[in-house]
C-alpha cells in the first residue's frame, strides 16, 4: 500500500480536517495520527504502525528505549466521522504548528499533515537537481 498526491484543506476552530478519499481508501476507517520525524503529522494504517513499532521492540532495548518511546507516547488512534474527517489533538496541532490551512500528502507508506509554510520551508533545497541525484544514488 502506497500513499501518493498532494491535498489542501483547512482545519476547522475544533481541530479536525477532512481525509482525502483516495488517502481514507488505503488508510481505512481507523488509523493512527503520531509525530515521528518531521514536524508534521503522520497518518499511518493500523498494520503499517504495527509494523514499525515491531521493527523497534525487535531491536536491542538498550538502543532503541528512547526512540520506542518518544515515537510510541504521540500516538493517537483516529477514527474517520461520517463526513471523512478526523480530530488531531492539541498535541498533534502544536507539534506540527497547524492551524487553519494544511497540506497532506502522501508519503510512501504514510500521509503526513504540514503547515504549508513549514513544509515549503522543509522542501526548499529538495531542487530538480538534488532529485535527479537522488535517484542515481538509489539505483533508479
Amino acid at each position: 500500500m502506497m500513499l501518493y498526491g498532494r491535498f489542501e484543506y483547512n482545519i476547522d476552530a475544533k481541530g479536525r480536517i477532512f481525509i482525502p478519499v483516495k488517502l481514507r481508501e488505503k488508510l481505512g476507517s481507523s488509523f493512527i495520527a503520531a509525530t515521528v520525524l518531521d514536524p508534521c503529522v503522520s497518518l499511518y494504517s493500523t498494520e503499517e504502525w504495527d509494523s514499525l513499532l515491531e521493527k523497534l521492540t525487535s531491536a536491542p532495548m538498550a538502543e532503541t528505549r528512547k526512540l520506542l518511546r518518544k515515537v510510541a507516547q504521540s500516538a493517537e488512534d483516529v477514527t474517520l466521522d461520517s463526513q471523512g474527517r478526523i480530530l488531531l489533538s492539541k498535541s498533534l496541532l502544536a507539534h506540527a504548528r497547524l492551524e487553519k490551512p494544511a497540506l497532506i500528502i502522501g508519503a510512501g507508506r504514510r500521509a503526513e499533515i504540514w503547515n504549508p509554510e513549514v513544509y515549503e520551508q522543509a522542501m526548499a533545497d529538495m531542487t530538480d537537481e538534488k532529485t535527479e541525484e537522488a535517484f542515481i544514488q538509489y539505483g533508479f
